[in-house]
């Protein structure tokens, strides 16, 4: 029998792999990893089983999808040289960016050598040759018109909080603050599917990422729909502003939610700012969110909207936990609304 001194539980076991439990769970539901069960039934992880998800989560993080991981790790590397080849890509461009910051320190060096003091601005960018986008603007109803600012746009923004409680205007007023940005409300199925096909036949490019990101979400237990087929259309397009999306669940299973947050989470540095609304726990899970992802909570009494940190125990930590719910009770309370009774 195998001491269990050497075992971490689930929990541990993420923390260690800097992963969530969540996508431990995963890997365990589809195959990829077994952990040993202890006599009460508990998962444990030892260093054989520990390895064998830290491989997984590897070949993950090169945007691989579960049934890709599952070939490679069968002996089938073909698979392999896509995901390689895109991540040199975003190495060699980073390099390039690097080269390009250390070409512009050499060049303020040289005008100090030359007694001349170099411009704030020329400092500053090489501190941080892409500087963040930063909004700020007076809130609206059902707020007051206090100042709200939101710092440094994050790949992934979400914003939630209870019916009633302005997120659909807040999300409006952000989306007229982010140059270029776009506004995709819960009508934007109906409205995009008529024109879909057309628009993928008229670009033969658009249509083959498209396609490419269907199929790796089909792998990763999405359900092919007209509402996930929207959502890729604007997501691989060539547009470059931000897009603002109402409760991106909509019309999407918990699988396809799942999905489509890893196919978020994947994507390059220069993919386009997406700002969501949700009240899915699928799509906001709490555990998984990175640094790259900024959590705005707006409260049921209508004070501001304010960032929260994805740590228990955070200002607005509970109070984000307690909005967000599993699919079956969204499917429950779509088309709810909020009233607002008219005092006389």
């Amino acid at each position: 029998m195998r001491s269990t001194a050497r075992f971490l539980n689930a929990s541990d076991a993420a923390r260690r792999l800097g992963i969530s439990p969540k996508a431990l769970r995963l890997y365990e539901q589809r195959g990829l990893v077994a952990p040993v069960r202890t006599s009460a039934g508990w998962r444990t992880y030892g260093p054989v089983e520990l390895a064998r998800a830290g491989e997984i989560a590897a070949l993950r993080a090169l945007g691989l999808s579960l049934t890709q991981v599952a070939r490679v790790l069968d002996g089938d590397p073909l698979c392999l040289d896509p995901a390689l080849a895109a991540h040199q890509a975003a190495l060699e461009d980073q390099a390039r960016q690097l080269a390009l910051t250390v070409i512009k320190v050499r060049g303020l060096r040289a005008s100090l050598g030359q007694g001349q003091t170099p411009a704030t601005d020329d400092i500053a960018g090489v501190l941080r040759p892409r500087p963040a986008t930063s909004i700020a603007f007076s809130l609206p109803w059902p707020w007051v018109g206090e100042r709200f600012e939101l710092r440094d746009i994050k790949a992934l923004t979400y914003i939630t909080g209870p019916l009633g409680s302005g997120k659909t205007r807040l999300a409006h007023a952000i989306a007229a603050a982010l140059p270029d940005a776009r506004f995709l409300g819960l009508e934007r199925c109906a409205q995009q599917t008529p024109d879909l096909s057309v628009s993928l036949a008229a670009d033969p490019a658009l249509s083959i990422r498209v396609n490419h990101a269907l199929a790796w979400l089909i792998e990763e237990g999405a359900v092919a729909s007209s509402a996930l087929l929207a959502l890729l259309a604007l997501l691989e397009s060539d547009e470059k502003g931000a897009l603002v999306i109402d409760m991106i669940e909509q019309d999407l299973d918990e699988a396809s939610q799942e999905a489509l947050m890893t196919y978020l989470r994947g994507r390059g540095p220069e993919a386009r700012p997406l700002v969501m609304l949700t009240r899915s726990r699928a799509i906001l899970d709490l555990a998984a969110v990175g640094r790259d992802e900024t959590i705005i909570l707006c409260p049921a009494n209508h004070s501001p909207p304010s960032e929260v940190m994805p740590c228990p125990g955070s200002p607005g930590y509970e109070a984000v936990a307690t909005c967000l719910a599993s699919a079956e009770v969204r499917g429950r309370t779509a088309g709810v609304i909020a009233w607002r009774p008219v005092v006389a």
